[in-house]
């Protein structure tokens, strides 16, 4: 118990020492927070020494912290109620773009697989919604095993590259040819991420004195409320529907908090949220199993979902361009599909543009609730051919 509460503490302030030395190097500063925090927890989680407790604390503190970040992260944000010809447009250019990469990765690379059908079903489940329907497909196929471990080893080295390709030039890309109809003045942000590491004005400081800390309480309790709200009425809900009734209610409450003037006020909730997230990002990282990797084998694998994930956002780029949708929601729907839901503010805080922040986990509840209907209608469909 004492190892694992250690584990956890470890993984907790890292966060701050990354922040501190994004601040301190330029280098690091131009890199970003997140970025560096996926490379320390790869590292991290591969390391010959790591105790066994560190695998408690990757099954927990991700499901502690989201839900918690998602509230704080909401309570300042505007809102514009008028955006549903925009959430239409980006979840079916979703779905279609992961339709069409699958069955043409099917194609290629996942016919010679010997569960390649079952294969396509989860990946298909798994960048619609998440880890949690791409696991009930594999209940529903009864995969072997080692593939869904091996599935989910990979996904992650994936999603790192996915990152990599945003941070460091997609999004500016994107920005360049749509345009950012969307996005937020910078005056209106609160100065995290790559602005944390070249700001002199240091949001943590200042929670650190007695104002501070007397925010951070009316924080806390304001989210346990909602959180605790959503989670009670998404337990009277049968299993399969928890995670969707979940982060639809934790969502809707968090925007309806956000037009009470007090909660509002609320003015180091985004900080403290991106925190938690920053938190999720090294945990998350942490959990990639390079021992699990076999090149040879598991090459058709690798490339199967490699193709799924970039010809997916290739033409879901290609879709909301033709349907004029800007950059920001585009990007944001794509890293809700691919990534799922928990990871969208840690995207928007990289982008500095919190306004598609409703966007993107509106997405991600679409492919939570279509996802296993989804993979399965792809895994009869990919069978067949």
């Amino acid at each position: 118990m004492l190892n694992t509460i250690i584990v956890a503490l470890l993984l907790c302030v890292t966060p701050a020492a990354v922040v501190w030395l994004c601040r301190r190097f330029a280098l690091l500063g131009k890199i970003g927070p997140i970025m560096v925090l996926y490379a320390v927890g790869m590292l991290v989680g591969n390391l010959p020494f790591m105790p066994a407790e560190l695998k408690t604390v990757q099954d927990i503190l991700p499901n502690v912290v989201v839900p918690l970040a998602i509230p704080m992260m909401l309570f300042g944000c505007h809102f514009n109620f008028s955006d549903a010809r925009l959430q239409l447009k980006v979840v079916l250019s979703g779905f279609l773009s992961v339709f069409i990469a699958v069955v043409s990765g099917y194609l290629l690379f996942g016919r010679h697989l010997d569960e390649g059908a079952a294969v396509g079903g989860i990946i298909s489940g798994m960048y619609t919604g998440g880890t949690l329907n791409a696991a009930a497909l594999q209940t529903i196929f009864n995969t072997n095993g080692e593939t869904y471990v091996l599935v989910n080893s990979y996904d992650i080295i994936i999603s790192f590259l996915y990152f990599v390709f945003l941070f460091s030039f997609g999004i500016k890309l994107f920005r360049r040819l749509y345009g950012q109809s969307a996005v937020c003045s910078v005056d209106d942000m609160p100065g995290l991420d790559s602005s944390v590491a070249a700001s002199d004005d240091n949001p943590y400081r200042v929670l650190c004195t007695r104002g501070g800390m007397r925010q951070l309480g009316k924080i806390l309790g304001v989210t346990l409320v909602v959180v605790a709200l959503s989670a009670g009425v998404a337990l009277l809900m049968p299993d399969r529907w928890f995670m969707v009734v979940f982060i639809l209610l934790l969502t809707t409450l968090s925007v309806a908090s956000s037009f009470i003037k007090p909660v509002r006020k609320l003015s180091l909730s985004y900080d403290v949220g991106m925190y938690l997230i920053y938190i999720f990002s090294v945990t998350i990282a942490s959990m990639a199993d390079f021992s699990n990797i076999d090149l040879q084998s598991g090459a058709n694998l690798a490339a199967y979902m490699i193709f799924a994930v970039f010809v997916s956002l290739l033409l879901h780029a290609v879709i909301c361009r033709l349907l004029r949708v800007d950059a920001d929601s585009m990007v944001i729907s794509s890293v809700a599909f691919i990534n799922s839901p928990p990871f969208v503010p840690m995207v928007v805080a990289a982008m500095r543009n919190r306004g598609v922040l409703v966007t993107g986990l509106c997405a991600g509840i679409f492919g939570y609730a279509l996802g296993n209907y989804f993979g399965v209608l792809m895994e009869r469909i990919l069978s067949l051919m």
